[in-house]
């Protein structure tokens, strides 16, 4: 069979990063084509240039049997290549039938854009009332508006990327159902980018696997296994039991009980053990609407709490209100029993809560500024006398945070942008644990980080629960909460619609609660 497209030896550099090496790729009308690999492993890049966004080094791409020349997204529109981002494109504001015209010329109608998008909806299967406000669809929904805007224009080639990412687990099984769908039935060929074995085993009929911008492995999803997949995926040998989570495979194995911590039924804080922090009746509103609707959770000491739930349902606000960056319209934050004064500048450091932010780049780290004084920056006490910073005691300190939380740099003065994304997280650990908190949160903490990245991170957040901090864990990752979390709380549209111990969750009961159905 001709592949639809073909790619041979296409590479991409900026200045000495090879971010693609001669990959070779080849995708069938009928087949969805699994594209894996680490965050940093060139997926994006390699999409870029097939959408004309990025232009190649060298290399060929063939469209059937013809070769061609990308350079622009409208030439790759052209030659049937259509793509649905992991980020949203849409215009909150506008409706449905709106959002998908958008890019269309000539003179609107109304009435036969609507007619369109119903009948992309019914052939596809992919509900969506076409008058509905973007900002009142559910992320689920969303997507599917995605979907119809990238259908309509009917792509031969449809290219997904990371499209779970913001769908429980009922409404990815949606999704699949319909890609399954349009492949069989029109032959169309379908480019699936994840970072999760468990989504390529079970969607894909063929799988390529990049590793540092080259392909490590190709060939039928059939005839391999999660196993070797992995090890492709690494570079190593890997134990599908302890690192299942960080490889997105459920079920995960459960986490070894840690001494000196509780067991997962009786980590909630009680009277006798009462919270290490607390929110109560939390509300903020935006444009008059409830972003957090009365969150009410507590995390005790020497446990971890999940916060889980889709993208969009509250729970980057929630990491951001602990971050001092908003301030709820009403409710408190409680750490140690005493309500914290959100509006002072620093209060919640200052009573004893450390954060790992979701963007590290945007409110964890000074990218321009050295490893050290990143460690250093949220207790200037102890590196200055009388106003003047003593450089000696700041790399002394820096000296023993590098060593303990294993942090590679050449020095501790080394520029903090040329570390790695896991030494960069290590670096906003250090700061925070070494501190001495009462209360952690660690909001998305592995996203962007590589499998032995995301390990480390797991034991020193365990670590830090067995000494006795609170950990709230905000993720969207399944795995991730089912791994490290003694409780889950779940959040949908603002509001916390159940909490269970982890040891009475399943993927399932979680899907329905991250839908909204609480019983």
């Amino acid at each position: 069979m001709t592949p639809a497209l073909t790619l041979r030896g296409v590479s991409k550099r900026y200045g000495p990063v090879v971010a693609c090496d001669a990959v070779d790729l080849a995708v069938r009308p009928g087949e969805i084509h699994g594209l894996l690999g680490e965050n940093g492993a060139g997926k994006s890049t390699l999409m870029k240039i097939l959408l004309g966004l990025v232009h190649r080094d060298a290399g060929t791409i063939t469209r059937g049997t013809e070769p061609v020349e990308i350079d622009s997204p409208q030439v790759a529109a052209d030659l049937g290549l259509g793509m649905v981002h992991q980020h949203f494109s849409l215009i909150e504001p506008l409706t449905v039938w709106e959002n998908v015209i958008l890019g269309d010329t000539g003179r609107i109608d109304r009435a036969a854009a609507c007619a369109q998008v119903e009948e992309v909806s019914r052939r596809y299967g992919l509900p969506i009332d076409p008058h509905a406000r973007i900002d009142r669809l559910s992320a689920g929904e969303r997507q599917r508006v995605e979907l119809i805007k990238c259908l309509r224009r009917d792509p031969s080639i449809l290219i997904l990327d990371e499209p779970t990412s913001v769908l429980t687990q009922a409404e990815s099984a949606e999704l699949f159902t319909v890609l399954r769908r349009v492949v069989q039935a029109e032959r169309r060929a379908v480019i699936l980018i994840s970072h999760k074995l468990a989504e390529i085993m079970a969607a894909t009929d063929r799988v390529t696997v990049l590793r540092r911008g080259a392909v490590a492995f190709h060939g039928a999803t059939k005839d391999t296994t999660a196993q070797q997949l992995a090890r492709q995926m690494v570079g190593r040998e890997v134990s599908l039991q302890s690192e299942s989570a960080a490889l997105g495979l459920l079920p995960v194995e459960r986490p070894e009980p840690v001494e000196g911590v509780a067991p997962a039924a009786g980590n909630a804080a009680t009277p006798e053990r009462p919270a290490a922090l607390r929110l109560r009746e939390v509300t903020l509103l935006v444009g008059g609407l409830p972003v957090l609707d009365k969150l009410s959770l507590d995390v005790a000491p020497g446990e971890i709490v999940g916060l889980y739930g889709v993208e969009g349902n509250g729970q980057a606000t929630v990491g951001e209100l602990l971050s001092g960056l908003l301030v709820p319209d009403s409710g408190t934050v409680e750490l140690d029993g005493r309500p914290v004064d959100l509006v002072r500048p620093g209060a919640l450091h200052t009573a004893g809560l450390g954060i790992v932010p979701e963007d590290r780049h945007h409110s964890g780290v000074v990218l321009d500024m050295s490893v050290a004084e990143n460690l250093v920056m949220k207790s200037l006490a102890g590196v200055t006398a009388r106003g003047v910073l003593s450089r000696r005691k700041m790399h002394r300190i820096a000296q023993r945070q590098m060593a303990e939380f294993n942090i590679v740099a050449p020095s501790p003065d080394t520029p903090l942008r040329s570390l790695s994304g896991g030494n960069q997280q290590r670096v906003v650990l250090a700061r925070e644990l070494s501190a001495g908190p009462k209360a952690l949160v660690a909001a998305q903490p592995t996203h962007g980080l590589d499998v032995g990245a995301i390990e480390d991170m797991y034991v020193r957040l365990r670590q830090a629960a067995a000494e006795g901090v609170a950990v709230l864990l905000i993720s969207t990752e399944l795995e991730e909460v089912m791994a490290l979390a003694n409780r889950i709380a779940v959040i949908s549209s603002g509001r916390i619609v159940g909490v269970l111990p982890t040891a009475e969750a399943t993927a399932e009961r979680l899907g329905m609660l991250v839908g909204g159905v609480s019983h």
